[in-house]
């Protein structure tokens, strides 16, 4: 029997908009193609100065509309204090034996913020133990079956980092930034008015230095925006004419 919750690529990331600002343009192109894409977050954001958990749920299923994802699901982990072990690692390994994709794409290796690495480190040490068969999960009274991922690829937020793989993006753009202004308590919107202070993603600007990263990126494949991604591994194509 074949497994309907069965995706082809599966976004875990520490904080709703983590995906959006990451890889939403990837996720749209995918979808594009009949890939089937889903989002696993890992809490509600509830340290974020702005907006509530229960205004970010609301965004959350807002953008994965926009972004045409199968699913999109949030753990509940402890938002800055959650850690890499093994109860954590466990439910994240549940997620993976559920959905069973051939990539996942996760967390930057390190980042600006701490949950980032973390949680990149989490997601990565998860994928390895999915495989295990002697560790045994369940999806509610069923017992799940070992599942390791072909692929596991990290987005790269805030810090530079040189991407092992970029993306073309370009025909994704505008979706990609509608997506992220879902997320209304976060970032810029011209229609949305709050007292609430003034943070580093809420400003104007914030928006014009991911389209400047994208920029940059597009670049170097001919492309106008591009998104990055890096590997912990090794890179291999079949056909060197699919490089660009």
């Amino acid at each position: 029997m074949g497994n309907n919750n069965k995706l082809d690529i599966l976004v875990i990331a520490v904080h709703p908009d983590d995906a959006e600002l990451g890889c939403g343009g990837t996720i749209l192109k995918h979808v594009a193609m009949g890939r089937k894409v889903g989002i696993v977050d890992l809490t509600r954001g509830e340290l974020g100065t702005r907006g509530t958990p229960e205004t970010r749920d609301v965004e959350a299923q807002d953008a994965a509309a926009k972004l045409g994802v199968s699913i999109r699901e949030n753990l509940g982990f402890r938002d800055g204090f959650f850690r890499n072990d093994d109860a954590h690692q466990l439910q994240v390994i549940q997620s993976i034996r559920k959905y069973r994709p051939d990539i996942i794409i996760s967390n930057a290796l390190y980042d600006r913020h701490p949950d980032h690495g973390r949680a990149g480190d989490l997601i990565n040490d998860s994928v390895f133990l999915a495989g295990l068969r002697k560790i045994e999960t369940a999806d509610g009274r069923v017992t799940q079956s070992p599942h390791r991922p072909r692929m596991v690829l990290q987005l790269i937020q805030d810090y530079y980092i040189k991407p092992d793989i970029v993306v073309d993006v370009t025909d994704q753009w505008e979706g990609k930034i509608s997506a992220i202004k879902a997320f209304q308590s976060q970032f810029y919107n011209d229609g949305y008015t709050s007292d609430e202070p003034e943070t580093y993603i809420s400003k104007p600007d914030f928006l014009e230095y991911i389209e400047g990263r994208a920029r940059e990126y597009g670049k170097y494949i001919g492309a106008k925006y591009a998104e990055g991604f890096t590997c912990r591994r090794l890179l291999g194509v079949d056909d060197l004419f699919a490089l660009r």
